[in-house]
């Protein structure tokens, strides 16, 4: 199992690489990427192999997406699947605003808008931005902040274009594998392609096995783990690090370290772990990491391929730090 290897999402037409680029990044998630950097993350992840990309709307409030879309222009249409999101419109004092965004374009802010109308405007919007000529996989983001209105009319909106086939798969973009599993449920038939899963199943966080990913093994649903490295926690365990944690609570500052020193007895980088573990179980088709510069795309890459023995699993479920039952790669 390689970086570049690409397989395919689910029970869609579409294949991926094994390792997906998450953009959040460029478009300023907790600080600023200028734009020459931005375009170098983006050069350096195709030329690694990585043929996945996951944007959003929200990203920087468009940045994102006229980033992505500029950098990839040149590329061959066919040879990358592409994912953005509905459920905000970037618009002239858009009132939900997020400070997790570093020097956003003045003047616009997001509005959360899970209507049909809504929807089908926001990706006329996001095609405008990415300049290209299609999306291929398009994420339901955060259900939960509407969930009537986005299991209904977004989902419908969403699953119109799929049958017409204007877009190859309909996906949730989720932080909690109990709403993905409710949505799942919910939707009408067929009903999502994908889940793009953040934070949830990773070497900290199994909470997505509970429900979510044995749904979705069994309706050939395919997931994209996402967060894998916590946020940044397993990367920088520091206080006050770019990882969501003023104060990390010391029984996960506690988990980290010995994870950490179950690495070093094995060899194996902590984030090589961490990046390859989704793959364990079958519902999972790829891994989506971020990168705020060429060097960490081709660090993400070196962990996804540095092997890791399956003694090294073995050890971590006896130490308890994984459940017993919880599939390994």
């Amino acid at each position: 199992m390689r970086a570049g290897e690409l397989v395919p999402l689910g029970r869609t037409p579409l294949r991926v690489s094994r390792l997906g680029l998450g953009l959040a990044s460029l478009g300023g998630l907790f600080s600023p990427v200028p734009a020459a950097r931005a375009a170098a993350v983006l050069d350096r992840a195709w030329d690694v192999g990585i043929r996945l990309y996951d944007t959003a709307p929200v990203y920087g409030y468009g940045r994102s997406e006229t980033r992505t879309g500029a950098a990839l222009a040149a590329r061959p249409r066919d040879a990358f699947v592409l994912c953005t999101k509905v459920g905000r419109l970037i618009e002239p004092g858009g009132p939900d605003t997020q400070p997790i965004w570093a020097d956003p374009p003045p003047g616009v802010g997001p509005r959360l808008d899970y209507s049909y109308a809504g929807v089908l405007r926001s990706v006329e919007e996001s095609l405008v931005r990415l300049g290209l000529d299609r999306i291929d996989v398009l994420h339901v983001h955060d259900p939960d902040q509407d969930f009537t209105a986005a299991v209904g009319e977004a989902y419908r909106a969403l699953a119109g274009l799929r049958e017409a086939g204007a877009v190859g798969a309909v996906s949730i973009g989720v932080n909690h594998a109990p709403v993905a599993v409710d949505f799942l449920r919910r939707a009408d038939d067929p009903g999502p392609d994908c889940v793009l899963l953040a934070g949830r199943y990773n070497l900290l966080d199994q909470s997505g096995l509970d429900e979510l990913l044995p749904l979705c093994a069994e309706r050939g649903i395919a997931v994209m783990a996402a967060g894998v490295y916590q946020s940044g926690l397993l990367a920088d365990p520091r206080p006050g690090a770019p990882h969501g944690y003023t104060t990390v609570p010391a029984e996960l500052a506690g988990r980290v370290a010995a994870w950490r020193e179950m690495c070093r007895r094995y060899d194996v980088p902590l984030l090589a772990a961490a990046v390859r573990f989704p793959l364990g179980h079958p519902a999972v088709a790829s891994v989506v990491v971020g990168a705020r510069s060429p060097e960490e795309v081709a660090q993400s890459v070196a962990y996804f391929d540095h092997p890791v023995p399956e003694e090294f699993w073995h050890a971590v479920k006896a130490a308890g730090l994984l459940p017993e039952h919880v599939p390994t790669p």
